[in-house]
């Protein structure tokens, strides 16, 4: 047996995590993956993207100093590969490619910025076969910051994949129009079947800390019912309330409910019932990512 250990850099929107993980090789059988540190540094680079179009020399500068911790800790961790991605607030800063320059000459960190296809695909990498069942669709959504990605699965495979311009950080700062949520409405009822058999996949921070909140157990499903009756009841709350009754971060109290929308919208256009929610993301595909293409 030999452990590997490989690590991912998601840099979202909303949050910079870092993902390092035991890629453990056995003799006669399948390599496994197990998650060994995860580190999350509350950088809302979205709020700049979005709404003055560029990151700011104060988050530019919180980046830089995040990817510096960042490899410090990989060397202490003994990590041998990474991989660092970032999603949809540097996709559309005008200075993306400069911030990206900034921190591989400050901290010698590679940022690959990818698109929404890239991203959606390397997200369903990730561990699912478990949880898909070949009678029904699944509809995989994956909440950011900036874009949510949603994959429709049938038949155990992949059937399509679509990065809308939906999150959590754009809702908040209201940056999002009908059009867009109407487009992501007519996609979905496009590719499932009216009153057909559909359960949805969710991962992403909110839903992670929504299942938690719900005292369920890991395998148990999130119900409709119950995700609409939190969403009114986080919303009847003020922001400090859901700090200080709630224990939500600074970073989490505000960015859950507008989550939480689009999951119900997802669930109400689809006819789901149920949110399974595996606790798996980009990082987790990145790492898969890292080992099959990279080696």
């Amino acid at each position: 047996m030999k452990i590997r250990k490989f690590a991912a850099i998601d840099i979202g929107s909303n949050a910079i995590r870092l993902l390092v993980n035991n890629v453990i090789e056995h003799k006669d059988k399948p390599v496994t993956f197990k998650k060994s540190e995860i580190i999350r540094v509350p950088v809302r680079l979205g709020e700049d993207a979005f709404t003055n179009g560029v990151i700011s020399e104060h988050n530019l500068n919180r980046l830089v100093k995040a990817m510096k911790s960042f490899d410090l800790l990989m060397q202490v961790y003994g990590v041998e590969k990474y991989m660092a991605c970032a999603t949809s607030a540097l996709r559309e800063a005008k200075n993306g490619e400069r911030v990206v320059e900034k921190v591989l000459k400050d901290t010698g960190i590679q940022i690959e910025i990818i698109d929404g296809k890239r991203e959606a695909s390397i997200i369903a990498s990730t561990d699912l076969k478990e949880l898909i069942k070949k009678d029904r669709f699944y509809l995989y959504v994956d909440v950011g910051g900036g874009s949510t990605e949603f994959t429709i699965f049938k038949d155990g495979n992949v059937l399509v994949s679509k990065s809308f311009k939906i999150g959590t950080v754009r809702l908040l700062n209201d940056l999002m129009s009908e059009a867009v949520w109407k487009q992501l409405q007519d996609w979905i009822t496009e590719y499932l079947p009216e009153n057909g058999k559909v359960e949805i996949i969710g991962s992403g921070g909110n839903i992670n800390k929504l299942h938690k909140m719900s005292g369920r157990k890991m395998d148990q499903p999130l119900s409709y019912i119950w995700l609409n009756a939190q969403y009114h009841f986080l919303n009847s709350m003020d922001y400090d309330d859901r700090i200080s009754e709630l224990g939500l971060n600074q970073d989490r109290a505000d960015v859950i409910i507008p989550a939480s929308r689009i999951f119900l919208s997802a669930a109400k256009w689809s006819g789901a019932k149920k949110i399974h929610v595996p606790k798996i993301g980009l990082a987790d595909g990145m790492i898969k990512t890292l080992y099959y293409e990279k080696g």
